[in-house]
């Protein structure tokens, strides 16, 4: 307190706004010159700016600067992170571009590949038996001879593949056929037809196989497996259409086929012939 001489006395100002360094003990002044005492901030203060290396220039622990010159440790961290995140993408990508899609894709491509050659060497069976050239296969493929022989490397690893492809040709064609055709007759008729072409290989494989009983034993059981249950729809069908007449089942009918296929390498045979005289044998007359 002071006394102005009045007698009464007014409270001491606490602080002065300005004035010199050498100020009262306790106040603090809002500016001046780094180093004075009246410039020290109270602890834990914290300057908005400032020059490098000046004490208010520090940053709180954990603090991180938005931008700053190279070599700050803020700079630094954000660089690193940066460049953390980049190596992380490079890595997803190439595990993306190494999954399993292209193998899927490459897997595909093989199974076109096979399945074109399988198509060739069948119509080339058909035409010339089961002794045909390979060349003869490759051309109607469109690839060279070695990829022939890098699929199958022997005569009898072709035959017994094109066999087994033409078993499930036969296999699926069949409902497509009875889906599709005018009617359940012609259906019929267009699959014996399929048949036929099926039993070039067939019996040019038995020939292969004469010292093979067994393995032929076993395609034999699994052509069956596969072809009897697709005539029988076919021929039930035509039966239950009023188109044929016949109490045959499908198994005979199938084994009347092969046996008129028997020698249709021969140029001067012509087993479809002999075949279709068979169907139409089967037609229900008006």
């Amino acid at each position: 307190m002071h006394d102005d001489g009045k007698g009464t006395t007014r409270p001491r100002r606490a602080a002065r706004k300005s004035g010199d360094a050498g100020g009262k003990p306790g106040a603090v002044r809002k500016s001046g010159a780094a180093g004075e005492p009246g410039a020290a901030r109270k602890p834990g203060a914290v300057r908005k700016s400032g020059a490098a290396g000046e004490p208010g220039a520090a940053r709180k622990p954990g603090a991180v600067r938005k931008s700053g010159a190279a070599g700050e440790p803020g700079a630094a961290a954000q660089r690193s992170d940066r460049a953390a995140a980049a190596a992380s993408g490079q890595v997803e990508g190439a595990a993306a571009r190494s999954g399993t899609t292209p193998v899927r894709s490459k897997r595909a491509d093989a199974r076109r590949n096979e399945k074109t050659l399988l198509d060739a060497a069948a119509a080339v069976f058909v035409a010339g038996g089961v002794d045909a050239p390979v060349r003869d296969i490759a051309a109607r493929a469109g690839v060279g001879m070695g990829t022939v022989y890098r699929h199958f490397p022997t005569r009898a690893d072709l035959i017994i593949a094109v066999y087994r492809h033409q078993v499930e040709a036969c296999a699926e064609a069949g409902p497509v056929l009875l889906a599709d055709s005018a009617s359940p007759y012609v259906a019929l008729t267009a699959w014996i037809d399929r048949f036929v072409d099926f039993l070039v290989t067939k019996h040019g494989l038995a020939g292969r196989w004469k010292s093979d009983e067994g393995g032929f034993d076993a395609l034999h059981a699994y052509f069956l497996d596969r072809l009897v249950p697709v005539c029988a729809e076919l021929l039930d069908a035509a039966v239950a259409a009023n188109e044929i007449e016949t109490d045959l089942a499908a198994l005979e009918l199938m084994r009347g086929v092969g046996n008129l296929c028997i020698g249709a390498e021969d140029a001067r045979y012509d087993a479809r012939r002999l075949v279709a005289v068979l169907l139409a044998g089967l037609r229900r007359r008006p």
